[in-house]
């Protein structure tokens, strides 16, 4: 016997099929009638939207929607039927690529908006497939070094790191070479000492000669990328780093090819070689940095279903025979039939029509727990059938749920700005600034009776000793340095972003499930006088269920049989005659029919609860266990309470993180509201907020950064997009991958006891940070008034320059203990 229920929706409430509007909160589809209260406008999906709406607010920000076309450059032109695609990017190191690649796309025939984004190295295109021309836009923008490709192509992605590392390996070898010509040569002579060879005619020519085509290696092939990137910003209209390093560059190999070409010897190759290969060496450390966030929505994307078995028509009743067609997901229509067999992910959002199911939401929703799914209820695209087959109803918009985090997971990681961003816009001011004092040298020094070569030296000079290399280097060298640190502590970080935000966080959120909690389900605890002869005879059942509760118990069972001696006290037993229900499984154990599974089922099946196990049960649901009775001989055995246990640290890592009450904590979950009491109990903990969908979860962040600086702890899939939009995302390395690719930092085989070590490393890398770029700063207020008054020469400003970067360097090289 069995009973038909209305399951509940993604957050715990009761799903129907829904408002057009949807959530207020996370844009989900609404019940009907919609989860309300009084005291709280709008209408939602769920009780765990409504009371983030009430503890938190409307969000501050502009509708997210809206800021997305305005930053996509969209207009209101958009047709419905246009497409959008992503592109992986090679070559974007900073925010004017990031302009240059938007600007050009835009241009495009056929091209509606183009966003590109420095953070993960990918564009985002929405575009007229009858017109547009992607290859022509991929030509383009070749033919100014940005290579593109799909964003699963991970070969290619390590061709452009082998290729990178050829630009730098060579020009460390051409470059080693210009300089013991220097050494053995050069240097001595400017000093006022002789050379290891004369330099006659002959060997000066020679010489020279050498040096120049090997610095020309240098410049040209090494070089290379910085020059695209300062002919990009003037392209781009945003002078940056690039612009002034090649300008240094250049000028010092321009004056001193003219210098050997009117047979002087006193030149300054070196200073180019200097320049290119310091900065050559930072870009690539970043491009390094970044390589992790540019597959993250590749991964994503991967779990999207691009085909769906579609009932032909006719069949749309299920009567008779029925056939089905393999079609590509745009061509599903509102209401068509699409059959998911067990282990496939249901391709849109739909209605059940056929069958019944456990279903596994933790991909979408996060709830650890799977839902059986029955006729009439709603299910969202991207979950997984796990058990039997299903026959969903394609619901009215043909839209997956996985596809709109898809997009929510674009949007927040593409719309952070880190450290160099801020750089990039300093560099603003400092580029222009630079330029215009080497302009007035020049020129003063023309004025006051100087001759053009002394004039063109100060110039030369102005630009050579505020080449921003210490600026530059202030940041990658110190997160260097900080990432080394914290991988020797078992510590993955991911993006720069760490050591910048995290001293300031405001706010810490942890998602339960798998974070807080273990993630794996097991038997916690046995309540009866028959439980070890109950786990034995459930095992022997549970072995014939699919459902993630019945793999619970049977590998609970074989843990303890495998860990008692001979003289086992768990059995292993087997079973016959075996019927799997709806909500648990019957069968023959030894002779005896034995029922296991939900209370309801036991009821059904004519077995009497003990008012022992019925206060067992309550108590598993208070705690936010499942309850598995099992009974036999018309009455109940024992009471399995299957659930995830709390991390043993879990307590005082939160009493760390909360540092005294300087920092709030709040707790996240997909779970209901008896699953997170136990968390709302610690004194550190500020808010719990439970049974929340995944969109609610990346708003909910968003709104707490009203609050401060955000930090998100998580380990699920879908965390991803919350992990994402906060300020610092820090993910468990037991979680899955996508989790980790959308985390700014990774602990990787460590338990939460880690996340503090986060913390107290990024503040002493932060305070590293702060005093390289205060030294390179004060360098330049220094420097360039005296090189403007003629104070320095080109060597001695070399000399300084490098040792500015030198003693970045060693400060971001100290131990951080």
């Amino acid at each position: 016997m069995s009973t038909t229920t209305r399951s509940r929706g993604p957050a715990g409430g009761e799903s129907d099929d829904g408002d057009a509007e949807g959530c207020d909160l996370c844009g989900l589809p609404t019940p009907t009638p919609p989860v309300t209260d009084d005291e709280v406008d709008g209408e939602f999906c769920c009780r765990g939207c409504l009371e983030i709406t009430r503890a938190l607010g409307d969000a501050a920000s502009a509708d997210p929607k809206t800021v997305e076309r305005e930053l996509a450059g969209e207009t209101d032109e958009v047709p419905d039927d246009a497409e959008r695609t992503y592109m992986a990017v090679d070559g974007m190191h900073c925010a004017t690529c990031e302009a240059f690649v938007s600007g050009t796309a835009r241009t495009c025939e056929g091209v509606y908006a183009a966003e590109a984004s420095y953070a993960n190295d990918m564009v985002r295109v929405t575009y007229d497939p009858e017109t547009a021309d992607l290859d022509g836009l991929s030509g383009t923008l070749a033919r100014y070094g940005y290579g593109t490709r799909d964003p699963e192509e991970r070969e290619a992605a390590e061709r452009s790191d082998n290729q990178v590392a050829r630009f730098v390996i060579g020009g460390g070898v051409f470059g080693m070479m210009v300089m013991l010509w220097y050494v053995l040569f050069l240097y001595p002579t400017y000093v006022g000492f002789q050379p290891v060879v004369e330099l006659g005619v002959f060997d000066g020519i020679y010489i020279l000669g050498n040096i120049w085509v090997m610095t020309s290696i240098v410049l040209f092939y090494t070089g290379f990328p910085i020059l695209r990137g300062a002919l990009v910003s003037l392209r781009a209209g945003q002078p940056n780093m690039d612009l002034l390093v090649s300008l240094a560059a250049t000028s010092a190999y321009v004056y001193s090819t003219a210098a050997v070409l009117v047979g002087e010897t006193h030149v300054y190759f070196d200073v180019t070689v200097a320049i290119i290969l310091v900065v050559t060496l930072g870009n690539y450390y970043e491009d390094r940095i970044k390589r992790k966030a540019a597959g993250m929505l590749s991964d994503l994307a991967a779990s999207r279903v691009s085909e769906a078995r579609r009932r032909v028509a006719g069949d749309a009743e299920g009567a008779g025979d029925t056939a089905v067609e393999m079609v590509a997901l745009d061509a599903l229509e509102p209401g068509d039939l699409v059959e998911v067999r067990p282990g496939e992910r249901v391709p849109v959002d739909g209605t059940v029509r056929e069958g019944a199911a456990a279903v596994d939401e933790a991909l979408v929703t996060g709830e650890s727990m799977p839902r059986t799914k029955r006729p009439g209820d709603d299910v969202l695209g991207g979950t997984v059938v796990t058990d039997r087959p299903l026959v969903v109803a394609v619901g009215e918009d043909a839209t997956s749920t996985l596809d709109r985090l898809v997009e929510l997971l674009w949007d927040i990681q593409s719309a952070r700005s880190g450290v160099q961003r801020l750089a990039d816009k300093l560099a603003t001011i400092f580029v222009p600034t630079v330029l215009v004092l080497a302009a007035v040298a020049f020129g003063l020094t023309l004025v006051r009776g100087g001759t053009p070569t002394d004039a063109l030296l100060i110039g030369l000079t102005v630009l050579i000793v505020s080449c921003p290399c210490a600026l530059g280097l202030a940041t990658p060298l110190a997160v260097a340095s900080g990432i080394k640190e914290a991988a020797s502590r078992g510590i993955v970080i991911a993006s720069e972003a760490v050591f910048e935000a995290v001293p300031d966080v405001d706010v810490v959120v942890f998602d339960k499930t798998g974070t807080l909690t273990d993630g794996d389900m097991a038997v916690l605890r046995v309540v009866g006088d028959s439980g070890t002869a109950a786990l034995a005879a459930a095992a022997a059942l549970e072995r014939f269920s699919a459902h993630p509760l019945a793999t619970a118990v049977v590998e609970t069972a074989e843990d303890r049989i495998e860990a008692a001696d001979a003289n086992a006290s768990i059995p292993d037993v087997s079973a016959d005659d075996v019927t799997v229900h709806d909500r648990g499984v019957s069968g023959r154990v030894d002779g005896e029919r034995v029922v296991v599974g939900h209370p309801s089922l036991l009821r059904d099946e004519g077995v009497t609860l003990a008012p022992g196990h019925e206060a067992a049960v309550e108590a598993a649901r208070d705690e936010g266990a499942v309850p598995v009775v099992v009974g036999w001989a018309g009455r109940s055995r024992a009471v399995l309470v299957v659930g995830d246990e709390p991390r043993a640290a879990w307590d005082d890592v939160v009493a760390a993180v909360a540092d005294n009450g300087r920092r709030e904590v709040v707790v996240l979950t997909g779970d209901s509201e008896r699953a997170a009491r136990r968390f709302r109990e610690h004194p550190d903990v500020t808010d719990v907020f439970a049974g929340v969908p995944p969109e609610a979860k990346a708003e909910t962040v968003e709104r707490l950064r009203a609050r401060g600086t955000v930090a998100m702890v998580g380990d699920g899939s879908n965390d991803a997009p919350a992990l994402a939009a906060a300020d610092i995302g820090i993910a468990l390395g037991t979680g899955t991958d996508i989790a980790g690719d959308a985390a700014d930092a990774v602990l990787v085989g460590r338990d939460i006891d880690a996340i503090p070590e986060v913390f107290s490393l990024s503040t002493g890398v932060n305070r590293r940070i702060r005093g390289n770029l205060a030294w390179a700063f004060g360098y330049n207020a220094v420097a360039i008034p005296l090189a403007a008054l003629g104070v320095l020469n080109p060597l001695f400003a070399a000399v300084a320059m490098g040792t500015s970067s030198l003693l970045v360097v060693a400060n971001s090289a100290r131990s951080l203990d």
